[in-house]
């Protein structure tokens, strides 16, 4: 049995890393903006691509997926933790920091590149959800590709993700975690559902 200290220690950890508001931190150090006045007004990779260029965006996208990755591979091995719940919570932790930081009064981005960083680092401590891994991005790419949008493609990806872990006969708390994560991910991007129903959401160009 885990012990409780250490695993309150590292959803701490794990929440207070997710909570990092790349994104916003971003706009202010660059061009002395908040990110959430401009584009989309969202903090994640995709609007600070749109309004600060490749570089910042690419760089708000690596940061947001590492908030996921260590707090379920770093956090956790430090600490001693390999329990499949224990390393489920932590994930939770994270994203959950990103989307309600508690440096910005709770409220955060949508959550799509931390849950990716959690989902790499549970396929790097479980190897037999890697398949899982590899097809929810390839899910994310196919509609990415064939349609322009970041959002649709979040979208489709989260509610990949739950029935390839059933298909892959992930531990249940993983499969509980992607069906939480969905619900996530589709609830903060109840805004652009409303656009994509509408045809007002806005497509990334890719040439």
């Amino acid at each position: 049995m885990e012990n409780p200290l250490l695993v309150v220690l590292n959803l701490a950890l794990a929440y207070l890393l997710g909570a990092i508001p790349t994104g916003y931190w971003c706009g202010k150090m660059l061009k002395g903006i908040d990110i959430r006045e401009h584009g989309s007004k969202n903090m994640g990779a995709t609007n600070v691509l749109r309004v600060l260029g490749k570089g910042p965006g690419s760089a708000v996208l690596a940061i947001d997926i590492l908030k996921g990755v260590i707090p379920v591979t770093l956090f956790a091995n430090v600490l001693g933790l390999n329990d499949p719940l224990v390393l489920v919570l932590t994930g939770v932790a994270a994203v959950a920091g990103h989307n309600w930081t508690v440096f910005l009064n709770f409220k955060g981005g949508k959550g799509v590149a931390t849950s990716l960083g959690v989902l790499i680092g549970l396929a790097i401590q479980i190897p037999g959800i890697r398949p899982v891994l590899f097809l929810t991005i390839a899910s994310w790419a196919a509609v990415f590709f064939l349609f322009g949008y970041v959002s649709l493609a979040s979208i489709i990806a989260s509610v990949v993700l739950p029935v390839l872990m059933v298909v892959y006969n992930a531990p249940f708390p993983i499969i509980a975690m992607s069906m939480l994560l969905c619900v996530f991910i589709v609830l903060r991007h109840r805004t652009n559902i409303s656009r994509l129903i509408k045809g007002r959401e806005n497509r990334i160009k890719l040439w």
